[in-house]
């Protein structure tokens, strides 16, 4: 290489100094806009190895390689006009004659663009050397981590920021007991509040992980059981053979420096709207970058400044850069974590709601502006479920709701939301590429069908992942608004709907969800879609106890513990009481049990007793009692069936045409159990005056002088419908078979946590169709799915029971593993004579000011 290359050509010669991300994304955008056609382009890389995917990066200790992480086929930098210099570093710029200089030789340039990234901060430390002073930040970093490991049996992380999270999980995956100390009194303080880090940190101890909050190494020295010390300020230690420090970033811009750039007060060089230097030949893009004083650490802001950039490279219009969204959605060791614009309030006049549910250590912050119609940010940790909508309230000042509160509220009290036919098409779908709906929306009008191509043509979801639900959604709604059928995978894992799996597991005999995922599906563990929709579906085909250890990973929160989660980190004991009937020696014990556990107790409206307040520890003792005398589990906790209400019918009532009461036994003993795509709710009325309120159930009876009445498919709840009339003046049996034949093909056909009424509606011809294959069996399942019923019947054990008789199985029911105290956090107050916990910290839905925050 010398400076006469560019003189013997016409063309201009761009630089690109740095091959990461940005630099790549920049190199794809100038090929992408004709920039070759003007320039000769020139990109140094320090890294041996082209750009790659550092968002995933810890995948690299799960088997991925340098080569499947790259950001791109090797063919893009053996493009006619382009030379990629790897693993070899500039040395200098010239600014006077345009040139880089290597250990080479000498490149000219008559533009060049600086994308040389950051560098991991390491403190001074005395002590911090050789395996004491790991870094975590490219290949050869995780290489080393990796030999460091091999020998090791701890390791600790130093900084509990995101980067330092991701190499926790590092050391995990190879088989280290992980640590993570923090300067800071909490983790990820950039991003999360002071109740968002203490929500982190329990769910990060919970996997396993140490985490040392406060501490400042003060200096490394030699170990006694392990290979260092880490001696600390407050004059504790800790022991480990290996120390990562993941303590920060700091811009790269030692190069800026060498030829006197001008430098942000935090370092970084500083450019302007069009990402200039001070210098006019000299652009800065990424995490070397420093406009208005900020640098930006993440990935989007970085793209956003290499595609005006490249456009301005192009003469083409390009979009100013000024500033960032900084908003995120992380998975780090397996926990959600969600921050978006102002998380902690620092505007004037801010209020916030909170949600805090301490026993699944999941926390929900929303701030809102003085008026509170505007969403200003959110924090979120252990469910970022409700990302993707905030999110779009705070991008598109979309008006909240009039409780906006509900908005973080468990999706089981109401929450609104908002669909993709509610967003503009100004609403950003994906950040790291700037696809807006209206683009996704071109690309659709443009004979994009598929949601990969969608990917590979707007680029969205090709950054960092965060997009994928919502992009799914805008995508399905608008093939679907203009006719055009959609893919209805369960998720990634599975190309099929929840009725394909089904008939898979139904027709092949399959009884686990490994078998399942070997033979029909893709990947290794499953997801979150998949796990709880295939749990059901084996309950629903084989009714095995759901605490067996096969299947436990596959339940929803509740099922896990057999009750259901209270916000207040205490749990719900719901006996059966079949038909509401009960005798009073029951209800004596009922009275002694919340008595001596010093439980809420309430009346239903499934006439049921539920019993509030019982901590985890004291949930198989409760339930030793309960069972002793004879009760079952109401299945409270389970996407199955709850209840079966009655009135007191012809035994009691002068309007009563038949025992409702003997009826309704019958309908919950035989169903009782039964787990299906949703809850199910049944009542039978022994007259037409409903005092039993039949026609709002699942499966409602009412009894005529001839029979009973069967209605199906209603519900209350958000979507209250009445159900259907289906057929009159039905025996006992008849009643009762097509209640099987109802049940069995909606639990058949239905899709993954649909209830009945929406089912009902989905069904192509109705009631009609749906008369056909009940009372006609249209389709010959008639005796099928009366055995496949059958089958569930005879396999009924009440599950609570089961979990008793295993010493295994209990073992779950401990607050903590070493203690057998309760939980120290839950306290009680007294309200209306009942004593109810809550929280030491209880702030759920509370609003409180900045100042409070």
């Amino acid at each position: 290489m010398n400076s006469n290359v560019a003189a013997l050509n016409t063309l201009q010669t761009l630089v690109v100094i740095g091959n990461g991300m940005v630099g790549h994304h920049c190199v794809e955008q100038l090929i992408e806009r004709g920039a070759l056609g003007r320039y000769q382009l020139h990109v140094f890389s320090e890294e041996p190895v082209r750009a790659y995917d550092r968002v995933h990066l810890s995948e690299y200790f799960t088997g991925r390689d340098a080569e499947s992480l790259a950001l791109s086929d090797a063919a893009l930098y053996q493009t006619p006009g382009v030379t990629l210099h790897l693993g070899v570093p500039v040395l200098e710029i010239d600014r006077a004659r345009r040139q880089v200089i290597t250990a080479q030789g000498s490149v000219a340039y008559d533009t060049l663009v600086l994308a040389t990234g950051s560098y991991p901060f390491v403190p001074d430390i005395d002590g911090a050397e050789g395996d004491s002073r790991l870094v975590y930040r490219t290949l050869e970093d995780l290489d080393a981590i990796r030999r460091a490991a091999s020998n090791a049996r701890r390791g600790v992380v130093v900084g509990g920021g995101l980067l330092g999270l991701e190499a926790a999980n590092a050391l995990k995956s190879l088989g280290l007991e992980a640590h993570v100390v923090e300067f800071a009194p909490r983790l990820m303080p950039v991003q999360l509040d002071e109740l968002g880090g203490l929500a982190l940190k329990s769910q990060i101890e919970r996997l396993g992980v140490g985490v040392h909050l406060s501490r400042a190494t003060q200096s490394i020295s030699a170990g006694e059981q392990y290979r260092y010390r880490m001696n600390f300020a407050n004059e504790e230690s800790l022991e480990t053979d290996l120390i990562v420090f993941s303590a920060g970033i700091r811009a790269q811009d030692a190069l800026a420096r060498q030829c006197a750039l001008h430098i942000g007060p935090r370092g970084g060089v500083v450019i302007d709207d069009r990402c200039l230097s001070s210098d006019p030949h000299i652009y800065a893009i990424g995490e070397c970058a420093s406009w208005n004083g900020s640098l930006f650490g993440l990935v989007a802001p970085g793209y956003q400044m290499a595609r005006s950039v490249a456009a301005q490279l192009c003469n083409q219009d390009a979009e100013p850069f000024i500033g960032a969204d900084m908003s995120t959605k992380l998975k780090l060791l397996g926990v959600d974590v969600g921050s978006i614009g102002d998380a902690h309030a620092h505007t004037p006049g801010a209020r916030s709601f909170q949600f805090i549910d301490e026993a699944s250590a999941s926390y929900r912050r929303l701030v809102v502006d003085a008026t509170g119609k505007q969403v200003l940010g959110a924090v979120l940790v252990g469910d970022n479920s409700y990302y993707d909508t905030l999110l779009q309230y705070a991008q598109n000042g979309i008006a909240l709701p009039a409780e906006p509160a509900s908005l973080i509220l468990p999706s089981s009290t109401g929450a609104p939301t908002l669909g993709p036919g509610a967003l503009p098409e100004s609403a950003m779908v994906c950040s790291c590429h700037n696809v807006s709906k209206g683009a996704i929306c071109s690309a659709i009008d443009g004979g994009c069908s598929d949601l990969a191509q969608l990917k590979t043509q707007t680029k969205a979801c090709t950054g960092c992942g965060g997009c994928a639900g919502l992009l799914k959604q805008v995508f399905e709604h608008e093939l679907i608004a203009r006719g055009v059928s959609v893919d209805k995978s369960l998720c990634e894992h599975f190309a099929f709907t929840r009725q394909e799996l089904y008939a898979l597991v139904r027709v092949e005999g399959l009884h686990s969800f490994e078998e399942l995922l070997a033979r029909h599906g893709r990947g290794h563990t499953g997801c979150d879609v998949c796990k709880p929709a295939v749990g059901s579906i084996l309950a629903s085909c084989w009714n095995q106890p759901i605490m067996d250890a096969s299947l436990v990973p596959l339940q929803d929160t509740n099922d896990t513990f057999m009750a259901n989660m209270q916000k207040n980190g205490t749990y719900s004991v719901v006996p059966r009481i079949a038909g509401g009937e009960i005798s009073a020696e029951k209800l004596i014990v009922i009275g002694q049990v919340a008595k001596k556990y010093e439980l809420y107790t309430k009346i239903t409206g499934g006439q049921r007793i539920d019993l509030f307040g019982a901590q985890l520890h004291q949930l198989p003792q409760i339930w030793g009692e309960l069972i002793e005398a004879g009760f079952e589990t109401g299945h409270a906790y389970g996407k199955s069936t709850r209840t079966v209400k009655s009135c007191v019918g012809s035994t009691w009532c002068r309007y009563g045409v038949q025992d409702s009461v003997a009826m309704a036994l019958v309908i919950e003993d035989r169903y009782k159990g039964l787990r299906a795509p949703h809850k199910l709710k049944f009542a039978v009325s022994g007259c037409t005056r409903e005092c039993a309120e039949a026609q709002s159930k699942d499966v409602g009876v009412i009894a005529t002088e001839k029979g009973w009445n069967l209605y199906l498919c209603g519900n209350g709840g958000m979507r209250p419908r009445h159900a259907e009339l289906f057929a009159t003046d039905l025996d006992d049996a008849t009643l009762i078979r097509y209640i099987d034949r109802f049940l069995m093909f909606y639990i058949r056909t239905a899709d993954k946590l649909q209830r009945t009424s929406v089912w009902r509606e989905s069904l192509e011809g109705g009631l009609d169709y749906l008369k056909q294959v009940i009372i006609d069996d249209s389709l010959g399942l008639g005796e099928e799915l009366e055995s496949q019923m059958q089958l569930v019947v005879d396999r009924y054990e009440c599950e609570w029971a089961n979990a008793l008789k295993d010493p295994d199985k209990l073992k779950r029911f401990r607050t903590f593993v070493n203690d057998e105290r309760p939980d120290p956090s839950i306290h009680f107050v007294e309200e209306r004579g009942q004593r109810r916990p809550i929280m030491a910290a209880e702030l759920n839905l509370i609003p409180v000011t900045e100042e409070l925050a």
